[in-house]
Order: C-alpha cells, then structure tokens, then sequence
C-alpha cells in the first residue's frame, strides 16, 4: 500500500515543473489578466476541489480566473466553451480534455492564437498543449489493479465502469490490465457509463441480474459510479464483490466506511488546479518561443513534458487520516 502521493518516475517532473512556480512574483501582475479552466461536468465535488484551488492561486496571484464548461458530462458543450474562452483572448487555459480528438484543433488554434494551453487531469498528448498537470493514471491503475489482484487471489471476473474515449481513463485501464497480466483475472465487459451515473446504478442492475454472467468485482475508473456500484449490491446483498473506486468524494468515502467500497485512488484536483494556474501564469509572462514547438522531443524544452501531482490508495486502515480537515 502507498502511503505517499507522488508515484512512478514522472515525479522528477515536479521538480522540473517547480522552477516555473518559484520565478513568480506578485508585483509583475496586471490587474486585465484573466486565466480559464475549462473542464466538464463542472458541479461535482472533483471539479469544486480543483475550483477552490484555482481560486487560491488566484487570489495570490492577484489574478482572475474562472472554472467554466457544462454542469453535465457532455464533449460538445465543452468545446463551446473552450471556444467561447479562446475568443475572449485569456492569459492562459486550463483544459481537462473528456474526448482529446474533439479538442485537438481548438487547443491547437488557441496555441498558433498565442495563448498558452495546459492540459489538467486529462490530456490531449497528439495537440500542441504545452504540458500536462495531473495524475501518473497509469500508476493510478496499477496500484489499484495490484490491490484488487491481491483482494481476488489472482483469478475472477471483472467489470470496469469508463468513458472510453478520455485519456486518463484509457491510462488507468492501461494500469489495471497489466497488473493482471500475470493472474487469471480477466476483464469480462467494459461499460460506457457516458458521466452519467445513473447508467453505472442501472448497469451493474442488468449485470447481477445476469445468471450466465459471473462477476467477482467492479472497477470503476473515474469519480461518480464508484458508490452507485456499491448502492445496487448493498441492496442485493452481494457486499462480497469487491469494488476499487476512484477519487474522495463523501459519499465514496462513506462507502469504504461501510464496506461497500473496498478502496479508492485519491487525486489532487485542488493542487492540479493550483499548480496549473500558477505555472500558465509564468508562460504568460516568460512565453517560451515558438509557443507551438514541439518541447517534448527537445532535449533543451524550456518546459516540464509533466507535472505529476500524486494519488493515493485510500482504504479503512487510512481513511480517517484522509477525513481530516484540510488546510
């Protein structure tokens, strides 16, 4: 089990992304710049933590910035919106791509339009964005699928709840199918819940109800079907099933309280946010040159290719460590 935050080998992005934070000052602020984050399904408790870390930046800063995109889970909303924030000609964007193909050419024009583009959360890697803050989610779905290969004694059946197309979920699938590499533990149906989760809580209905289906646990690798999941089986009596959440809201943390949920992987929107707007800030004002070159293969790239900003795997044994209030 990890105690820490930061996994894998994208840490020494930190530290390279770190310089970019430590060479602002608040008197080089205009008081007309203005930072967006453009993400989607804005109202839920993930995206509000990475909204008070954004302020907080904000407010340092002596700065505007603003989380903005639909409160549902909808891909064509979001590129509205990024398009609406690139008309505005800000200081910088924030973007958590749900599908990067939609969003390549709009991040691609907001980069040749001056503006520099970061993606959070989820990336964009075949655009022109200038690095990614966020999550190692490879690392994020390894761990997991260790903890659940180590739960199931390496054999069973496992339903994953995704949205297929976004990138983070693509890595944290990535993560789960090698740590099953080596074990019998196969992964029998992958449902596309859209962000929506009334589609997980319907799904896993139609999936128990299933007699020529036997499944030994649900993994659910983004923020809102995790404790839907363990609603349906609770109420048929199936606490057995294992379910690996993602990300801390309350009520997926009232459900590891329950035994619901087995474990979840922890994220730090609220510091991706954080971290994001104050290195756009810094590209603002020390704009690396051409803003469109192609810094991850340059051996000299005046920019970090990532920032990762840690995970953790929450389960009973440190789940009041995690409860405690925040500063």
């Amino acid at each position: 089990m990890r105690s820490g935050f930061l996994n894998g080998p994208a840490v020494s992005f930190v530290f390279a992304g770190m310089a970019l934070l430590t060479s602002c000052s608040q008197s080089r602020h205009a008081g007309d710049e203005r930072y967006y984050l453009v993400a989607t399904n804005i109202k839920i408790p993930y995206w509000q933590a990475a909204a008070d870390g954004l302020n907080k930046a904000a407010s340092e800063m002596k700065v505007t910035a603003e989380l903005v995109g639909p409160d549902k889970y909808d891909v064509n909303e979001q590129v509205t919106h990024f398009r609406a924030v690139v008309a505005k000609k800000p200081s910088g964007i924030l973007v958590s791509p749900a599908d990067p193909q939609l969003l390549k050419g709009e991040i691609d024009a907001a980069i040749a339009a001056g503006i520099p583009v970061i993606t959070v959360d989820s990336d964009a890697p075949g655009s022109r964005r200038l690095f990614f803050v966020g999550t190692n989610n490879y690392q994020a779905g390894l761990t997991g699928g260790r903890l659940l290969a180590q739960k199931l004694g390496g054999k069973g059946n496992v339903v994953l709840m995704t949205i297929p197309a976004q990138a983070n979920l693509i890595e944290r699938r990535r993560g789960y199918e090698d740590a099953f590499a080596d074990t019998s533990i196969k992964i029998v149906q992958a449902v596309d819940i859209r962000g929506d989760p009334g589609i997980a809580f319907d799904k896993t209905k139609e999936i128990i109800a299933n007699k020529n289906l036997n499944v030994d646990a649900f993994v659910c690798l983004e923020a809102t079907s995790g404790k839907e999941v363990a609603d349906v089986l609770t109420r048929n009596n199936l606490q057995a099933k294992t379910v690996i959440a993602m990300d801390t809201d309350d009520q997926t943390l009232a459900w590891i309280e329950k035994g619901g949920i087995a474990a979840t992987i922890g994220q730090k929107p609220f510091t991706m946010a954080y971290v994001g707007l104050r290195m756009a800030d810094d590209l603002h004002h020390n704009t690396p040159q051409p803003l469109g070159g192609d810094w991850t293969r340059n051996l000299r790239s005046l920019v970090p290719s990532g920032v990762d900003t840690g995970s953790a795997l929450i389960d009973r044994s440190n789940l009041a460590t995690i409860r405690q209030p925040q500063q």
